[in-house]
């Protein structure tokens, strides 16, 4: 066995996942080793001696902290994948595992609505936008609607280059899925409205003066909160019963095209949450062809 604290295999994985350059996946990592500081101070500790005694007092420590159910269950997932990933470079036996008994699957809150009705989209995507940033705001919804609901990170780094036979085709950051999907004759007006020669990305948010990493994020959620900002306008305007936002047009891309008949082993509702690997599994093993008919119940 590899001799290894707590504390130096969450220093060696955040600095992987710096390199490896996945800054959010880092940043939550960095987020709850502070947390565990903080309820034990130190992880001088070894795995084998994170019981499911210790765990349930993490458990009532983040409670007492003001968290709930769905924050405390990400601080969870993060500590059970370095557990496994303990177990995997043989820091610690299998048979200490405290996740079989303690089960972090309890640790939901169910999600409020995060879809809205066609008729509702549609409304979305002809509202005549006031400022610059509406027409962003409502461009980029529509967008993500129209392409299987890609989500906002993934249109920011779009270039020209990922256009492909008049197809959509790219790598989710996320999951590291290759995504193809046709483009109909909205998206291309789109892509052409906001193509410029000086700039690589297909839409405003990045740009070549964005090098680092670090860089690229920072732009990406000032970007995104001021979109965001605009679609909440938006959506109190147009009396949608949800706050508006980029991710609600990725889950009523899933919601519309199942409530129009659409197989769930082609989509399925809940695209982006959970079970977002079983979706990109189902997606992957339909031909192009599928797809595009389904896609055809969008509009």
């Amino acid at each position: 066995m590899n001799a290894k604290t707590v504390q130096e295999l969450f220093d060696t994985h955040i600095e992987n996942l710096y390199a490896s350059k996945r800054l959010k996946y880092a940043e939550m990592h960095k987020l709850v080793l502070n947390s565990l500081l903080k309820f034990n101070r130190h992880l001088d500790i070894y795995f084998c001696d994170i019981d499911i005694s210790w765990l349930k007092r993490y458990e009532k420590f983040l409670r007492n902290s003001g968290l709930k159910d769905n924050t405390i269950g990400i601080r969870f997932r993060t500590l059970r994948a370095i557990y496994n990933l303990a177990i995997e470079e043989k820091i610690v036996k299998p048979e200490y595992y405290p996740f079989k008994d303690y089960k972090v699957s309890k640790l939901v809150q169910k999600t409020a609505k995060r879809a809205i009705t066609k008729d509702e989209v549609l409304q979305v995507i002809n509202y005549k936008g006031k400022t610059d940033y509406e027409r962003l705001a409502i461009d980029l919804f529509t967008f993500s609607y129209l392409t299987a609901g890609i989500n906002f990170v993934d249109i920011s780094h779009l270039t020209i280059n990922n256009i492909i036979d008049n197809r959509l085709s790219y790598i989710r950051k996320k999951t590291k899925k290759l995504i193809t999907v046709p483009l109909n004759g909205k998206v291309l007006e789109l892509i052409n409205k906001y193509r410029q020669a000086k700039n690589p990305y297909l839409f405003p948010i990045l740009s070549s003066f964005h090098k680092t990493e670090q860089q690229k994020a920072n732009r990406v959620h000032k970007v995104i909160s001021k979109v965001n900002k605009a679609l909440k306008f938006i959506g109190t305007e147009l009396n949608i019963p949800i706050d508006l936002t980029t991710y609600v047009a990725r889950h009523s891309y899933a919601t519309v095209l199942k409530r129009s008949g659409v197989s769930t082993s082609i989509i399925s509702e809940s695209l982006g949450h959970s079970s977002e690997k079983i979706t990109q599994i189902y997606l992957d093993s339909f031909e192009n062809s599928q797809i595009d008919e389904a896609m055809k119940n969008l509009l």
